[in-house]
């Protein structure tokens, strides 16, 4: 019946015996976020090894570098690639052994600092990045500090959050690694425990804060789970008992802040149970006009006020623009 009344109102004449011709339908165009917005997923070889990388922001935009820390990777910086990249060029790369890039075999690919540092200089390379700043997150901080002190001439700016270049930025919970590289197999299981179990991602993550429920466990689940995956062990091992080597170059990068003088900006996690605060404050006495901005996150900040460090950040550059 309902379809028979349609019908008839159809078949209706117009004012002047017409017969309505049926309106002509716009094309269809769904609307289309900024290119800014959009986060692209890429991979690129450095020489033999593919590393996986996302991109965000203009192409012709300040070159902003993402460096992961442990146990994660480029992921931690995706909730805020998109609000960065209204002022960058975002990149966040995965090193070897993380994420999505390539996990050569250690007899086929040096697993420690220098040599991350090294690829992700050649990776910088191959992407034709001449200047740019670096945000360090933990692991980041000896890559991007490698880095700059490798060629300082690329540097901009700096922004370093929770990762340490004083050993009184270290807490407690380093004895266990300093431990093992006095003795490496009378103590590996004891870092095997403190890095691949569900325990020791829960407090990398949550640190001394209560309310557990609050934290999303995906964030770390997917961290172990990627911790699991055949021969991460050995890489990861080999990167922890090589941060020794980071310890012996503290004098290094610590001079890079007093002589070059870069902008820095310290972001800091208070609730980290690895890196204390006294790490941040350290730096600016390398460079006393370091930016410290302790926040109420733990280590993995990106995760806990991403909102937050996105505005710092670009407040932060923008400054350097108008100063």
């Amino acid at each position: 019946m309902r379809r028979d009344v349609l019908r008839a109102i159809a078949a209706l004449p117009l004012a002047g015996g017409a017969i309505a011709a049926p309106a002509e339908r716009e094309s269809f165009r769904p609307s289309q976020p900024d290119a800014k917005d959009f986060v692209s997923y890429r991979t690129v070889d450095v020489k033999g090894v593919k590393i996986f990388y996302r991109e965000a922001g203009p192409e012709n935009g300040p070159v902003l570098l993402l460096l992961h820390g442990y146990s994660s990777s480029s992921r931690m910086f995706e909730s805020i690639m998109s609000k960065l990249s209204a002022w960058f060029r975002v990149i966040a790369p995965d090193y070897p052994g993380f994420g999505w890039s390539d996990a050569p075999d250690p007899s086929a690919y040096a697993y420690t600092f220098e040599n991350l540092s090294q690829t992700i200089l050649d990776f910088s390379d191959l992407l034709k990045l001449e200047r740019y700043s670096l945000y360090m997150q933990d692991y980041g901080g000896p890559v991007g500090f490698g880095m700059a002190t490798a060629r300082p001439e690329r540097i901009h700016s700096l922004v370093v959050q929770n990762a340490v270049i004083h050993e009184e930025g270290l807490t407690g919970l380093w004895d266990a690694r300093k431990a093992y590289w006095t003795n490496r197999d009378a103590h590996e299981a004891a870092i095997r425990e403190g890095m691949f179990s569900v325990p020791a991602g829960i407090a990398r993550h949550v640190g001394d804060r209560p309310h557990l429920e609050r934290y999303n466990p995906d964030l770390w689940m997917d961290e172990i789970l990627s911790l699991r995956r055949p021969g991460i062990d050995r890489i990861q091992l080999n990167l922890s008992f090589d941060y020794q080597n980071n310890l012996k170059r503290y004098p290094e990068w610590q001079s890079y802040l007093r002589t070059k003088r870069p902008p820095l900006l310290v972001l800091w996690g208070q609730h980290d149970p690895l890196f204390s605060v006294k790490g941040a404050w350290a730096m600016q006495r390398e460079q006393p006009k370091a930016i410290i901005n302790v926040l109420e996150a733990g280590h993995f900040a990106t995760y806990d006020v991403p909102s937050e460090i996105s505005k710092r950040v670009l407040s932060f550059h923008h400054d350097l623009e108008v100063a």
